[in-house]
């Protein structure tokens, strides 16, 4: 658990974060325009910066207390950067061991090096000077060298932001990989709504320097003004896993994970080339305009998403214009965006039952 409430005066930028707390377990995101004080308030939490003041704890540890601030290097935390912060005068290899010197010998085993090396792609590149690695290779090198002593927080601050669209594919990739398999818990920057949604378990929002608002990703998509939602309109994320279809295994399927003790798995046909798309645990996006409602299943039509589900709630999104929550049988949630003449003509409320129609949906990957 991070607690904190913390000031920091940048040139002629004030952080004034007001009282915050959030879990630390997973992944929280930073969200919020550019300029809003997100690196700002990283930087104070990390205590990269001695001008800070106020009070920051972590679990039972106090990292500040007004003018008195632990050590950056005690507080144990790996750092990834926009821009990698490497030693420009070593190599690879050379980068990795001297973050294996500096990191402390009292936190437990290590991650295995070889297995970050694996995991990480950098192998082939261990030889090379860093003046010689492309964008996306210093990013690689870096989320190495930030896991290599097994920190216990992981603080990134728009990796991504810099990198060509294949390089950041790429990145995102790994990114969701070891930040979930290594268990550590991480703390990222963005301002980019799909890599929220895809990597995200809880969201800071922050404005002009303060955090306005903590939620869980799933409160945070929940709600018609949220900021996550671009000028394509609301969203629905799920949790679950992509697994071949018994009988062709070359189409896959996304089966949910149930969010409630009586939830029943919920069946997306991906219709995807087996061959394209890994296996295992993901999120599936879901548009609002990418689903229709109807009162039963429709037979005869080319939509094979029909999912029962129940009106939760409805909500006005703009002129003429309505949100339907839905709650589906694994208790996670979808969002229907129609119009008024809709909601009246089906009599649509509260509480009732209907069948979502998805037509699209995409694995975030």
């Amino acid at each position: 658990m991070f607690e904190g409430n913390l000031s920091l005066k940048l040139g002629n930028f004030q952080l004034d974060s007001g009282p915050f707390a959030f879990h630390s377990e997973g992944v929280t995101a930073l969200f919020g325009r550019s300029g809003s004080g997100k690196s700002t308030l990283l930087r104070a939490m990390a205590g990269l910066d001695r001008r800070t003041r106020g009070s920051l704890r972590y679990h039972d540890e106090v990292w500040q207390d007004g003018r008195r601030a632990l050590p950056a290097e005690r507080r144990d935390i790996g750092m990834v950067f926009q821009h990698a912060a490497l030693l420009a005068n070593r190599s690879v290899r050379g980068n990795l061991a001297f973050a294996e010197q500096r990191a402390p010998r009292d936190r437990g085993p290590a991650i295995d090096r070889n297995e970050i090396i694996e995991r990480t792609g950098i192998g082939p590149l261990l030889d090379r000077s860093v003046a010689n690695l492309s964008g996306g290779e210093r990013q690689r090198l870096a989320i190495a060298r930030a896991l290599i002593g097994r920190p216990r927080v992981l603080m990134v601050d728009e990796p991504l932001a810099a990198l060509d669209w294949r390089a950041k594919a790429e990145l995102l990739d790994l990114f969701e990989s070891v930040i979930h398999d290594f268990g550590i818990p991480t703390i990222l920057i963005t301002h980019a709504p799909l890599e929220v949604e895809r990597l995200a378990d809880r969201v800071v929002f922050m404005d002009a320097g303060r955090v306005e608002r903590v939620e869980s990703l799933r409160a945070a998509l929940d709600r018609v003004d949220s900021p996550l939602f671009t000028e394509e309109g609301p969203v629905a994320s799920l949790t679950g896993h992509v697994e071949p279809i018994t009988d062709e295994p070359r189409r896959l399927r996304f089966v949910t994970t149930p969010q409630t003790n009586d939830g029943q798995p919920v069946i997306f046909q991906l219709g995807t080339d087996g061959n394209s798309i890994g296996r295992g645990p993901r999120r599936l996006r879901v548009r609002a305009d990418d689903v229709a409602l109807a009162r039963k299943r429709i037979d005869g039509i080319s939509m094979q998403n029909q999912l029962p589900a129940r009106i939760e709630r409805i909500e006005t999104t703009g002129p003429g214009r309505k949100a339907v929550f839905l709650t589906l049988n694994d208790g996670q949630r979808l969002v229907s965006e129609v119009t008024d003449r809709a909601v009246a003509d089906m009599g649509l409320d509260a509480g009732q039952g209907v069948t979502a129609l998805v037509k699209s949906a995409a694995l975030l990957r």
